[in-house]
């Protein structure tokens, strides 16, 4: 049996986009050419890319021989990676497709893994894994995947994933009139759209290796958060309000653990007599109301006097 099919006959093919990557999309097409099922095709989809060193480079991947899968490479003017990401998928002929950025790569094992539990679940509509981040941050990342109420109140998989392309086409695709971010969480609630039974599943092994910068879109995209949360809650306001109570809980535990994470590393500075940051004086002295906060500062004074006493 080919090293690119499954005991289900059923292939994958795998869509790089590009834009102003340089030499990262070497690292991208290699990481797909070590994988251990290997994908039917790569198609690179350049977004216009405007510096030489990259266009260079696409041109000697377009010609580079002996590698181990057939490569193309679609070039189009700079339309967002919405439209990258269609413009791919639409190219693509296998039953799945894996999405994966330019600046990424992932491990050996990711088709074959990923692939596998999609294939073992024909509610599942996307599956994916968990990522080891690398760059300026060196971390493990566990999205939990889950079905449409999961989704309400975070995105809970990474944007490199393996879909079903039948799926894509049911919901439509990727919105291409984002261009400021959360492009996927959107797409991922379209995807859980198509019907009450849809999942995503995740892979609990780091196979995505995900590179972080200072300046990347989905650093920039935290920025303008509110807004985002509010298109995406008005263009899937009928899953909002089917589900508000899970959103809202989902929501609210997000902001327990944060605000649980903050408590300990207070009352772990204030033991080891160290000195506060500003903004944490400010909130032990002017508490937030009906969040949480005030119970919080609470919690941080009193064990503040207790080790005062002991």
């Amino acid at each position: 049996m080919d090293k690119n099919i499954d005991s289900f006959g059923t292939g994958v093919e795998a869509v790089i986009t590009s834009f102003n990557q340089g030499s990262m999309i070497l690292e991208a097409v290699a990481s797909l050419c070590a994988q251990t099922r290997l994908p039917q095709k790569i198609i690179i989809v350049d977004d216009g890319s405007t510096d030489e060193c990259s266009k260079r480079i696409l041109k000697e991947i377009e010609k580079k021989p002996g590698l181990p899968v057939p490569v193309m490479v679609h070039y189009q003017e700079n339309r967002g990676v919405s439209a990258a990401r269609n413009a791919g998928i639409q190219k693509a002929q296998a039953p799945m497709v894996l999405v994966l950025d330019g600046d990424d790569k992932l491990k050996p094992g990711y088709i074959e893994e990923v692939s596998r539990m999609l294939l073992g679940n024909p509610s599942m509509v996307a599956a994916s894994s968990w990522m080891h981040t690398f760059g300026i941050l060196d971390s493990l990342v566990c999205p939990s995947g889950g079905k449409i109420s999961s989704f309400l109140s975070h995105n809970c998989c990474p944007a490199t994933h393996i879909l079903r392309r039948d799926r894509f086409e049911q919901c439509g695709g990727y919105d291409e009139s984002m261009r400021s971010g959360f492009e996927d969480w959107d797409f991922f609630l379209s995807m859980l759209e198509t019907s009450p039974e849809s999942l995503i599943g995740i892979v609990d092994k780091p196979l995505i290796q995900y590179r972080t910068a200072p300046a990347s879109s989905n650093v920039k995209s935290m920025e303008k958060r509110l807004g985002l949360m509010r298109f995406l809650i008005e263009k899937h306001k009928d899953s909002y309000h089917e589900h508000i109570v899970d959103a809202l809980l989902g929501i609210e535990a997000i902001s327990n653990l944060r605000l649980y994470h903050w408590e300990n590393e207070v009352t772990h500075a204030m033991a080891n007599h160290q000195e506060l940051s500003q903004s944490s004086k400010d909130l032990l002295e002017s508490p937030t109301y009906g969040d949480g906060g005030m119970a919080s500062a609470v919690r941080i004074v009193s064990a503040r006097e207790e080790q005062s006493l002991s």
